[in-house]
C-alpha cells in the first residue's frame, strides 16, 4: 500500500479509504440490521490487514447505522489503533445551534471513541454553508478542535465551483472531499477546485471515482473498443483510480467496496499507481472514454440514494440506472429490470412507477448531484415503462411472492 501524506499534519494516510455508505447488506429488515454484519467486517478488516488505513464514514449512511457498526463491530481488538476515523456533522437536518452540539455527541457514543480524527460538514454547498455560518458553525468547529474531540476538520462539497473556492478561503481547513473522476473532470469543485485546495495546504480526498460503480462492471461496448487500443491492457477499474491517482494534489481515493475482489483488485492498483504515471497516449485513451461517455450517459446518477426514501415509494436511484443501461446496453434487459424493482418485487407488493410522483420535490432538495429528478421521470417513462412493461408487472406481482427490497443495494 502507498501513503501520501496530508497537509498540515505528520498524518500518513493510505492512498485507498474505505467508504462505509454501501456496506453489503441483507434484503429486507429493520434500518439497524441491514447490514450483513459478518460480511462486512470480514471486508473492513481485509482491508486494514493489507494497508488501508481510513475509513470514511457519515451520520445518515445506512439510515443511520454506518457509525454504530464501526464502533460495535470495527474498532475493537486493536483496530481503532490502526485507523484513522473519519464522519460527518449532517448539515442538511440542522436548523438550529444546540443540535450541532447534540448530534457530535451522539456521534461519539456511536463510533465508541473519544476523538474523531478527521471531522467533516457533510455536503455543503453555497447556500448550506451560509446557513450553517448563520448558525455558528465555525465557533463549533473553533471548540471542537481546541478541546481535542477532533484533530482535522474538513468539508464534503457538491456544489458551484464558485462557492467551493469562497468555502475554501472562509476557514482554516484542514482539508476537503469532493466527487472527481474520469467523467467529472470540471464538476462541481472539479480539476480547478481540486488544485485550488491543494494550493491552499489542504489535504484533498475523493468520492465517486467510479460514478457509483457505473464506470466499471459490464461497461458499453463502444467504451471497452477504446480501451482495448491501449498497449497494456488494464480494467475499467485499474483506468479509473490509476488516473486519479496520477494527479499529485490527490491525497486519497475513497471506495465503497463491498465485494472481497473489488477490495483486493483497488488494493493492488493502489499499490502500483503512482503520481505522474501516466503516459500521454494513457491520458488520451481516458479522454476518449469521457467523450463516448458523455454521448451515451443519459443521467448523472451516482447511486448514492441520498433521495431516498422518496414518499411514493419510488427506488429512484433504479430507476436512472435502468435508465443509463437502457441508452448503453440491453433495452430488454433494463425494461425487464425496470418492471421488477419497481413493478413487482416492491415492499408493499405495489407498483410504484416514476408517474406515481406526488410532486413534492424532496428528491431534489437531497440529489447531491443537483439532477432535475421530475424532469428526468419523463424520459423514465418514455423509455422504460409503456404499456407492455406495466402489463407484465402486473401479471409478475399476481404470480410470484412478495419481496422486498433494500433500496440501498440500487445503483
Amino acid at each position: 500500500m502507498q501513503y501520501r501524506s496530508m497537509p498540515k499534519s505528520s498524518d500518513k494516510l493510505s492512498v485507498l479509504g474505505y467508504g462505509c455508505m454501501r456496506l453489503p447488506t441483507f434484503v429486507g429488515g429493520a434500518a439497524s440490521s441491514l447490514i450483513d454484519k459478518e460480511k462486512a467486517v470480514h471486508q473492513i478488516r481485509l482491508a486494514i490487514d493489507n494497508g488501508v488505513n481510513y475509513l470514511d464514514t457519515a451520520y445518515p449512511y445506512h439510515m443511520g447505522a454506518s457509525e454504530s457498526f464501526l464502533g460495535e463491530h470495527i474498532l475493537k481488538d486493536g483496530y481503532r489503533e490502526k485507523v484513522f476515523v473519519a464522519t460527518k456533522l449532517p448539515c442538511m437536518i440542522i436548523s438550529k445551534a444546540s443540535a450541532m452540539e447534540e448530534i457530535f455527541q451522539k456521534q461519539l457514543a456511536k463510533l465508541q471513541i473519544d476523538t474523531i480524527d478527521y471531522y467533516l460538514l457533510h455536503s455543503l454547498d453555497g447556500s448550506s454553508w451560509e446557513k450553517m455560518k448563520d448558525l455558528g458553525v465555525i465557533d463549533f468547529m473553533d471548540r471542537i478542535r481546541k478541546e481535542k474531540k477532533v484533530r482535522h476538520m474538513g468539508f464534503s462539497f457538491h456544489g458551484r465551483k464558485e462557492d467551493f473556492m469562497k468555502i475554501v478561503d472562509e476557514y482554516n481547513w484542514d482539508f476537503t472531499q469532493i466527487q472527481y473522476n474520469i467523467l467529472d473532470e470540471h464538476f462541481q469543485a472539479g480539476i480547478e477546485g481540486l488544485d485550488y485546495a491543494h494550493s491552499k495546504g489542504m489535504g484533498v480526498i475523493i468520492m465517486e471515482p467510479l460514478r457509483g460503480g457505473s464506470l466499471v462492471g459490464k461497461i458499453p461496448d463502444e467504451v471497452q473498443k477504446i480501451y482495448d487500443i491501449a498497449e497494456i491492457r488494464r480494467s475499467p477499474a485499474d483506468w479509473a483510480f490509476r488516473w486519479i491517482y496520477n494527479h499529485p494534489a490527490v491525497t486519497m481515493i475513497l471506495s465503497g467496496m463491498n465485494r472481497d475482489e473489488h477490495i483486493i483488485e483497488n488494493i493492488r492498483i493502489a499499490d502500483e499507481s503512482l503520481p505522474e504515471g501516466m503516459t500521454d497516449d494513457d491520458i488520451s485513451i481516458v479522454a476518449g472514454v469521457r467523450d463516448r461517455y458523455n454521448q451515451l450517459l443519459q443521467v448523472g446518477c451516482t447511486g448514492c440514494a441520498y433521495c431516498m426514501p422518496c414518499p411514493a415509494g419510488i427506488d429512484i436511484p433504479a430507476a436512472f440506472k435502468n435508465l443509463n443501461n437502457f441508452h448503453m446496453f440491453s433495452k430488454m434487459e433494463s425494461r425487464f429490470y425496470h418492471l421488477s424493482y419497481l413493478g413487482v418485487q416492491t415492499a408493499d407488493g405495489k407498483a410504484h412507477w416514476t408517474s406515481s410522483c406526488i410532486n413534492c420535490g424532496q428528491c431534489e432538495s437531497k440529489c447531491p448531484q443537483n439532477i432535475p429528478v421530475r424532469n428526468v421521470f419523463k424520459q423514465v417513462q418514455k423509455d422504460l415503462e409503456g404499456p407492455g412493461v406495466r402489463m407484465l408487472a402486473s401479471v409478475g406481482r399476481t404470480l410470484l411472492p412478495r419481496k422486498t427490497v433494500n433500496p440501498q443495494k440500487s445503483g
